[in-house]
């Protein structure tokens, strides 16, 4: 989860109530599949959906009342799964609230929904204690469903004038404290977003049928150094390594018009890869990406050094994906997962360098 004194709504100086993209993850606190059901059918991650619960099919009614009460806000796309909600909210006009304001108010409308499943929860189970059953058909009658304490399309609140004002804030609101809202403004960051919502149900089948290569795994020592990881520790048996290291030399020299030196090394990378080598780098800079770009579409293994560790629930994004699932790349970090950093660092750079430098010491080992 993440830790919501880190996080910050805005970035200094802005007010997000401009036209803009959103990405919105609203999760269950507990992780527990409230939501809905992954299925799988004949085993096939590329058919894998899920099949909703009526919790699930109350919190996407939820979500179309934004438009309704913020006009100004469209639902481009959004993925329901078993414990959690991914959705891309474009602001389409400037707003008189901000986008924060907003997402609280989603974020209300949830705790409601939260709040009247625990109570309903509390139900079963003091029927099913009354009765020394746990057969939801023997009790079911005298359970209200879900849908009668929730009124998605008001503001009312039929469960709290129920049971009242104490009675009700002392009833689990079952989601995350806020939503998590990252703002969407890089160029072809709105696409891999578009792509990353659509490809959740497949990625999470995935990881389930191959949780090995997804596991975040400790105590990775390498050359004295210990990582994190996730992925394929098998890479680290490999005959030999090399790095992906492009310097500013020849990117200056590029821009002067002598691309030369530039596209040779970046081939040469490649090529090693070609005859077996294992190319280790933190893949920073865009001609480094564009090498790693390669590794993946060519399906060749390589060692990926990141700056920041493994949050609980991690999985790689869009071809890092694919290729931690067929065993073809191992991710590491020497760091604790900061939910709170954005951006790399120079500092983070140099040392990640070092890092892949190090890491040429077990060839041959």
């Amino acid at each position: 989860m993440l830790e919501q004194e880190h996080w910050q709504w805005q970035e200094p100086g802005t007010a997000w109530r401009g036209v803009g993209v959103y990405h919105i993850t609203l999760t269950v606190t507990s992780r527990q599949p409230l939501l809905g059901k992954l299925v799988v059918p004949d085993g096939n991650p590329e058919q894998a959906r899920v099949e909703r619960t009526e919790m699930g099919h109350l919190l996407l009614e939820c979500q179309r009342s934004v438009p309704v009460f913020h006009p100004e806000i469209q639902i481009l796309q959004y993925c329901l799964m078993p414990d959690h909600l991914h959705s891309i909210w474009f602001v389409r006009r400037p707003m008189s609230r901000s986008i924060r304001q907003v997402a609280q108010g989603f974020w209300q409308a949830t705790k409601k929904l939260g709040r009247a499943h625990s109570y309903i929860m509390a139900l079963e189970q003091e029927a099913a204690f009354t009765d020394g059953t746990t057969d939801e058909r023997a009790c079911g009658d005298a359970i209200p469903h879900l849908s009668s304490f929730v009124a998605t399309d008001s503001r009312e609140n039929p469960l709290c004038l129920a049971v009242g004002v104490e009675t009700y804030k002392q009833l689990p609101p079952v989601f995350a404290e806020r939503p998590f809202i990252r703002p969407l403004s890089r160029r072809g960051q709105l696409q891999a977003m578009l792509r990353y919502v659509q490809m959740n149900p497949q990625r999470l089948a995935t990881k389930q049928l191959m949780p090995g290569f997804f596991r975040v795994q400790q105590g990775i020592v390498l050359a004295g150094r210990t990582y994190s990881g996730v992925g394929n520790v098998g890479l680290l048996q490999a005959r030999r390594y090399d790095v992906v290291h492009v310097r500013s030399i020849w990117v200056r020299g590029a821009e002067r018009g002598d691309s030369q030196p530039l596209r040779d090394y970046m081939n040469g990378c490649v090529i090693k890869a070609r005859k077996g080598v294992v190319m280790v780098s933190p893949f920073v800079s865009p001609q480094e990406k564009q090498v790693m770009q390669v590794l993946i579409k060519e399906q060749w293994p390589f060692i990926l050094l990141t700056d920041n560790g493994f949050r609980d629930y991690y999985k790689p994004a869009d071809g890092l994906f694919d290729a931690c699932a067929a065993g073809r790349v191992l991710i590491l970090s020497p760091w604790l997962y900061d939910s709170g950093k954005r951006h790399i660092s120079r500092a983070d750079c140099v040392a990640l360098n070092a890092m892949a430098e190090e890491i040429l010491t077990l060839n041959y080992n």
